[in-house]
């Protein structure tokens, strides 16, 4: 008798147990903005609405599964909804519903998503608003929904009249075992208006100075993309991260060009920085500058003391594979008239798990029927076996053998390993095979493929 042994590791069967990466990626965090406003702009701020929208969300490349698209639902509201030109108006981007939940059984802890994203404003004027969220989430358990979160930002008003906001693209930042990133963005931009505002005109001088960041946040080290527009032309401008009202080490310079805008690069190292702003002159200035535009630093950074070099290294992530020793298995015979059982042995499989995350394995198999000579057959279900499995020394899982029993058409788990805190190894998986052959089955040759499937 023979067996052909079939592997099947391909990404949509990968999909079941790694989809731990897209829980880390999806952010569980508590609501922290937005309480009702007073006075004139009580009416104003009733007009903030949820709104729903598709969102196109690309988890870690170590989750090893494609993009999650869904829809999202947020809120955008402000704390001066009927503010006058030159005032500075405080958001807050509430995600009132993710466009996922935790999929897998793993709880994510507590304290580990930072989120980050951009509000668009429309209208009497056009920007794009970075917010930031805080460091803060509740425990999210396997299998559960997650919970909103709020990130807040600011823009000054530049212009009178109707001025729209609504939610754009965000961004969930983990650091569970490792630092990961979830970007989510709007699938069909803009998406639709969830606040506005009415602008009264000031009276006096306004400064148009605007600037947009390529991000709300990086690791440290990262660059961010700072875009300014209404400076001075030909104007020397200075960029530079804040936190709260004070400078912290992160600078460079820009200049404008003939209509006063400006494309210069940031470096961001310091872990305190808070926001960007940009201005002309030797020190900040409210009445020749722009921003603070909200920027968080997810990661990395630290004060390095004088003649002292700061080392890094990194640890790259692999993949979930497998590999067998030959594709074919030959049974032993059996005599016509005694049947009985062909027995041999499965060429031996290789798992190596070198994802580093918390997600565990199962490797299964399933066998056709046996095709004998003139049509004759042997049903899937008279092939049965026996794992064994072996754990690599160093191994962080232990790996578990499957039942013995029947294969079958429906198939059976062969080995696996559980999911974990902390997650990986090599192993090794055997099995003894036996097919159940009728005493007057035909004499000939009977051949099934056994199909093996990594996830």
């Amino acid at each position: 008798m023979s067996a052909a042994i079939r592997r099947s590791d391909s990404p949509e069967t990968r999909r079941g147990s790694r989809r731990w990466a897209a829980a880390l990626g999806v952010g569980a965090l508590v609501v922290t903005g937005g309480g009702l406003l007073a006075g004139p702009a009580q009416a104003m701020a009733a007009a903030s609405v949820a709104v729903d929208f598709p969102t196109h969300c690309i988890p870690p490349a170590i989750a090893g599964i494609p993009p999650i698209d869904g829809t999202t639902s947020a809120q955008i509201s402000v704390d001066n909804a009927a503010p006058k030109v030159g005032d500075t108006v405080t958001v807050t981007y509430t995600v009132v519903k993710p466009a996922a939940s935790n999929p897998v059984d793993l709880a994510l802890p507590a304290d580990i998503m930072t989120p980050t994203g951009k509000v668009t404003v429309a209208g009497a004027q056009s920007a794009g608003i970075t917010v930031a969220g805080p460091k803060k989430n509740d425990p999210v358990p396997g299998k559960g929904e997650f919970p909103s979160f709020s990130m807040t930002g600011t823009f000054t008003v530049t212009a009178p009249g109707e001025i729209t906001l609504s939610p754009g693209d965000y961004n969930i930042h983990t650091s569970y075992i490792m630092e990961l990133d979830t970007p989510c963005t709007v699938t069909e931009p803009p998406a639709p208006v969830s606040q506005t505002v009415i602008a009264t005109d000031g009276g006096g001088q306004v400064n148009e100075r605007a600037i947009q960041l390529g991000a709300a946040s990086g690791a440290a080290g990262d660059q961010v993309s700072v875009v300014g527009s209404k400076f001075t032309a030909g104007a020397s401008v200075t960029l530079a991260g804040r936190a709260g009202d004070a400078r912290t080490g992160d600078t460079a310079t820009a200049t404008a060009d003939g209509s006063g805008g400006f494309t210069g690069q940031l470096t961001v190292n310091d872990p305190a920085t808070t926001a960007i702003v940009a201005y002309e002159g030797a020190a900040w200035d409210a009445a020749k500058g722009a921003g603070p535009q909200a920027y968080t630093v997810t990661g990395g950074g630290g004060e390095i003391p004088d003649g002292s070099q700061k080392l890094a290294s990194s640890v790259k992530a692999g993949t979930l594979s497998m590999a067998q020793a030959g594709d074919s298995v030959a049974l032993s015979a059996v005599d016509f008239g005694q049947g009985g059982a062909s027995t041999g042995a499965l060429r031996t499989v290789t798992v190596k798990d070198f994802r580093g995350g918390p997600a565990g394995w199962s490797l299964t198999g399933r066998v056709t029927d046996f095709k004998g000579p003139a049509g004759a057959a042997i049903g899937a279900s008279a092939l049965g076996w026996s794992p064994a499995c072996t754990t690599k020394a160093g191994s962080p899982s232990t790996c578990a053998a499957g039942s013995e029993g029947p294969v079958g058409g429906a198939g059976a788990t062969l080995a696996s390993t559980p999911n974990g805190a902390f997650t990986g190894g090599e192993f090794t998986v055997d099995a003894g095979l036996s097919l159940d052959v009728p005493a007057y089955a035909a004499a000939g040759t009977y051949s099934g493929v056994l199909t093996l499937t990594l996830t």
